[in-house]
């Protein structure tokens, strides 16, 4: 019998449009290695290593009738070529062209005939470098279980074999529409009302999918509706177009540290104080009214590890957990931004004080069952955050922030060194900015992914994160 969706999973395959692509994304730098390094040897090292996550030879299949969710069923026809591509930037290729390609690539749904996911090797880099991007959709990230495809392509060690354990994989046989019948017949009778709805979903009543999807929340979209008062409205919530911009901002993981350890405060505090920070100035430099009262939302779903005082220690230290762990728990709060507060060490101590409220509340209950639906592994956190965000999108928050801990080991792809890592987070209905953070290997990766129309300036934004963090370490030494 083939895997059925969840019902929240089923749900970004109904509401995916083109304006708002229900995928995930990496972006990751390597320097060449002397041994040769070229799309050969990734679709090679990729194949080989594929049988470690069967789903990305399973693509979806819908039940006739939409009597039930679809499900998952191995492709008669996969082919790895089309999943692994090759591009490149005209040499010297600098990072602003990598950039364009990232938006590009983006904003491009995913074949849903075909197993959801892509991945691309970008030759033409500079300073003899080459870049891997990946696309995961939404679907396939289904809990605690999902990994990720970069967790089978990235090593800790420069040249380890992984030996495919489906080396002579072959496709199991496709179910008949018969099979498919007595199936859905069976769930049916299990599930009665479940029926209805899939039939209602099939011909995109997103209302309806949007209703299932908050009965499998168990009433969690009420209780955090009751709990907070819509979000400010402003130029972060703009109608959503088909387009994307990407930019990128790094900081040293050790300077964070260091604000922490002056105020008292997490990491995951520093980074949303840079966040505020720079979104302050990107306000003013718009000619947006900000007063000392201006806030912006921000959903911020965070992972900690409850079974391990340890390794949530080392969390709220480094922003990271070691490779290979996974956390056992995530919560997710809204948290108000304080984008009108100019002093960045008042600025710093009021998201402190707002995430310690969140922890001490009785809202956090409210959040932690809301992300729980989906479970967590640590390299799938930025799609649970993009995951809870297209649930509530401009009702509830103006920006998305995921902070992913990230290895604190150099990683390697076919000997191939990897020397940054910036998530892409995707873009909710209504929403103009999504922000991907990362720690890996001492730094600090963001990824802001933008609606081309709504954020042209976003390289602004980006520019302005790297100001927000030194003044931020300028407050150690005051």
């Amino acid at each position: 019998m083939p895997d059925r969706l969840s019902a929240v999973d089923a749900s970004f395959l109904y509401l995916e449009d083109y304006t708002t692509p229900m995928h995930v994304g990496g972006v990751a730098v390597f320097r060449r290695p002397r041994s040769d390094f070229d799309y050969e040897h990734l679709l090679s090292m990729v194949d080989r290593r594929l049988g470690l996550v069967p789903r990305y030879r399973q693509r979806v299949m819908e039940v006739p009738g939409s009597l039930a969710r679809p499900v998952w069923v191995d492709d008669q026809d996969f082919d790895l070529t089309y999943h692994v591509r090759r591009s490149a930037l005209p040499k010297p290729g600098n990072d602003d062209q990598l950039h364009d390609l990232v938006a590009r690539l983006m904003s491009r749904k995913l074949d849903h005939t075909r197993p959801l996911w892509e991945l691309y090797l970008v030759e033409g880099l500079s300073k003899n470098r080459v870049a891997i991007i990946t696309k995961t959709h939404q679907a396939m990230i289904d809990g605690i279980g999902a990994i990720d495809i970069g967790q089978v392509i990235f090593d800790v060690q420069r040249n380890r074999e992984i030996e495919d354990p489906d080396a002579l994989w072959m496709p199991r046989p496709q179910p008949t529409v018969a099979q498919l019948l007595v199936e859905a017949a069976t769930d049916a009778v299990q599930r009665p009302g479940e029926v209805v709805e899939n039939v209602r979903a099939a011909v995109v009543d997103a209302s309806a999918t949007v209703q299932k999807v908050t009965r499998a929340l168990g009433g969690v979209a009420s209780a955090v509706r009751a709990a907070v008062v819509p979000a400010p409205s402003g130029p972060l919530n703009a109608p959503t177009s088909t387009q994307r911009r990407f930019a990128v901002a790094k900081a040293k993981l050790d300077d964070l540290r260091a604000v922490r350890q002056a105020h008292g405060s997490t990491v995951n505090d520093v980074v949303l104080a840079v966040v505020a920070g720079a979104l302050r100035n990107w306000l003013l430099s718009r000619g947006e009214v900000v007063t000392p009262s201006t806030t912006l939302r921000a959903m911020v779903p965070v992972s900690v590890r409850s079974d391990d005082a340890e390794a949530d220690a080392a969390y709220q230290d480094t922003a990271s957990l070691p490779v290979g762990t996974a956390g056992s728990k995530v919560s997710a709060y809204l948290v108000d931004l304080p984008v009108g507060e100019g002093n960045p060490t008042m600025r710093l101590h009021q998201v402190s004080h707002a995430m310690r409220a969140h922890v001490e509340s009785g809202q956090s209950v409210a959040a932690d069952a809301l992300v729980k639906v989906s479970g967590f592994a640590p390299p799938t956190l930025h799609a649970l955050g993009a995951r809870v965000a297209n649930q509530f999108s401009d009702r509830l928050f103006n920006v998305l922030v995921t902070n992913v801990p990230g290895p604190q080991v150099p990683l390697y792809a076919a000997g191939a060194r990897m020397m940054e890592m910036f998530p892409v987070v995707p873009l909710a209905k209504n929403q103009s900015l999504s922000v991907g953070v990362t720690s890996y290997n001492g730094a600090v990766y963001f990824g802001l992914n933008a609606d081309r129309d709504a954020m042209p300036d976003v390289g602004v934004l980006a520019a302005m994160i790297g100001e927000a963090v030194d003044e931020m370490i300028g407050t150690v030494d005051a």
